[in-house]
């Protein structure tokens, strides 16, 4: 059997959290747990006995964050959670009202610890029995529960009935939820996409990536595919129980230092920085393609394209063509009209959600000709000079999965400000890519007078099909992050330890930052029930969902 390695271990708590272990223990969970209230829908909230709607203390607002604290129960805003703690000496912790996730005041961030899960998970699912049950057990049942423990869910787990068990089982197999463990919504968003992502789902389960047999295991050096290899069998379990990837954040950490702290990331630079690192391990082990160069690691298998960029010189019509490779194409929404009407009245208010933009209109802004500045002038080969120039990105290689990453924050270092882009976005489920590839774009630029050239052919597989978006709500200061993920045709909310079902009407009005497309071939179905995968030749436990099959 597989060994915890001992480097690995949850995060540390901060010293504001292991003071008030250290003074309640874990009678102040269990006194507090009268505040929590578990929604039909599986969401578990903080409820305030005083009040049907929450109120800051200080000025009495009940919009944005509010957070109530573990001491006295008092409610404040974000705005207000530093005078509270200075007023009252020994109040550093408090609880999310909305997500009922642990935050320090002192700290002014959120803080993980397994204990409060276990006391909130252990609410959810004596609200669940008693919801199951009927109204003349249902006294009765109290009545049991009260004699019971409720940080125990060893007690807890026997008392669902046979009728709820089967009814959480039936959501598709891998669909489970990740704890946040401290304003890591940005970890677990991406995590789950690439938990689903049928190459990788593929690759894992189906110990492509062994973590017992990994080379850099008998020497104890961290490697960022073990720990994703570990997610996978974790969250394939059948196991439904909200999961904590901790160490996989700790390896993370580990490779990337200047990330290493608990504050909010953006989701767009993790997903970079996991698929770099996957490609380090996995290509040392790999061989590469000799004739162009193609690494075969399954980041670059499934996430990898090409980009054709033309600078065309203004004066003597010569082309310069060059190829990138990139595992994902990054977007601006067509904003230019209203960022110059903010820009000439000094505004920093993010901009207007009510003005809408298209996927389409921006993938025909990234194609299209653009006229490079009088400062960004280029050596023309065949002028032998600095020459004006006209530059004009396509794609001449489609990737298996297309990730687009929307541009939602603007960062502009003249005026050292930064904004958020709250504009919607209209997008399809089902993509042709057809009109932004290498070949169209060069038979449109000569009038369809000449073909495709140089490997610019038009890929058969160029219409897709989106299993993914990753949406982001809030400011750019204080934000979080969710993923929509489409399983069997039905959309699935992974709001970090919570898993909802929700209609396309919730995803196509979402603030959505990246999204991801599947190719439409034969090897990978977008809802490919995993269900019924064989063992794992290690001997990992998948279980068969009941009434999946």
């Amino acid at each position: 059997m597989f060994q915890r390695n001992p480097s690995y271990s949850n995060p540390t708590p901060c010293n504001h959290l292991a003071d008030y272990k250290l003074r309640y223990g874990l009678n102040g969970y269990k006194s507090f747990q009268n505040h929590l209230k578990t929604t039909p829908n599986g969401r578990t909230s903080i409820q305030n006995p005083d009040s049907k709607l929450p109120r800051c203390g200080s000025c009495d607002g009940y919009e944005g964050r509010l957070y109530i604290c573990l001491i006295c129960a008092s409610i404040s805003c974000s705005n207000h959670t530093l005078l509270h703690n200075q007023s009252e000496n020994g109040h550093d912790l408090a609880v999310d009202v909305e997500r009922a996730e642990l935050y320090c005041y002192a700290c002014s961030d959120q803080v993980y610890d397994p204990d409060f899960d276990r006391t909130v998970m252990s609410k959810h699912i004596v609200a669940a029995v008693l919801e199951k049950s009927q109204s003349a057990e249902r006294s009765s049942k109290r009545r049991r529960f009260g004699s019971i423990d409720l940080l125990d869910l060893k007690k807890l787990k026997p008392l669902m009935s046979v009728k709820d068990q089967r009814s959480k089982s039936c959501y598709p197999l891998g669909l489970r939820g990740l704890n946040n463990l401290g304003n890591t919504c940005f970890m677990n968003s991406v995590l789950q996409v690439f938990l689903h992502t049928p190459p990788l789902s593929n690759y894992f389960l189906n110990d492509q990536h062994n973590r017992e047999t990994c080379s850099k295991r008998p020497i104890g050096q961290l490697c960022l595919p073990c720990d994703i290899d570990r997610i996978f069998s974790a969250v394939f379990s059948g196991d439904h129980m909200p999961y904590s990837p901790a160490q996989f954040l700790y390896s993370w950490w580990q490779h990337s230092a200047n990330l290493a702290f608990y504050e909010q990331q953006d989701a767009h630079e993790f997903f970079i920085s996991v698929l770099d690192r996957i490609h380090e391990r996995e290509w040392k082990s790999r061989s590469q393609d000799k004739e162009n160069g193609d690494c075969k690691c399954i980041a670059h298998k499934a996430f990898s394209g090409q980009l054709r960029s033309d600078v065309t010189c203004m004066t003597c019509g010569f082309t310069s063509t060059t190829y990138d490779p990139c595992v994902d194409i990054s977007l601006d929404l067509d904003t230019h009209d209203f960022l110059s009407r903010n820009i000439a009245s000094k505004s920093t208010k993010p901009v207007d959600s009510s003005s809408k933009s298209t996927l389409s209109g921006c993938l025909d802004l990234f194609t299209r000709p653009e006229k490079l500045g009088s400062d960004q002038k280029l050596f023309c080969q065949n002028c032998q000079e600095m020459r004006s120039s006209v530059k004009q990105m396509s794609i001449r290689r489609l990737p298996l999965v297309l990730c687009l990453h929307i541009k939602r924050f603007e960062h502009s270092f003249v005026r050292r400000t930064s904004r958020k882009i709250d504009r919607y976005l209209q997008f399809p489920f089902s993509l042709d890519m057809i009109p932004y590839l290498s070949s169209s774009i060069i038979r449109n630029r000569y009038g369809n007078r000449i073909f495709a050239s140089e490997g610019d052919e038009i890929d058969a597989s160029s219409k897709f099909e989106i299993f993914a978006v990753v949406s982001h709500s809030g400011t750019l200061e204080s934000g979080h992050y969710v993923t929509y993920l489409r399983l069997r045709s039905q959309w699935y909310k992974c709001d970090d330890a919570w898993i909802t079902e929700v209609d396309e009407e919730m995803v196509r009005n979402s603030q959505c930052y990246m999204m991801f497309y599947l190719q439409k071939i034969p090897n990978y179905k977008l809802n490919e029930d995993l269900s019924c995968l064989p063992i794992s030749p290690r001997n990992d436990t998948f279980q068969q969902i009941a009434g999946c099959c």
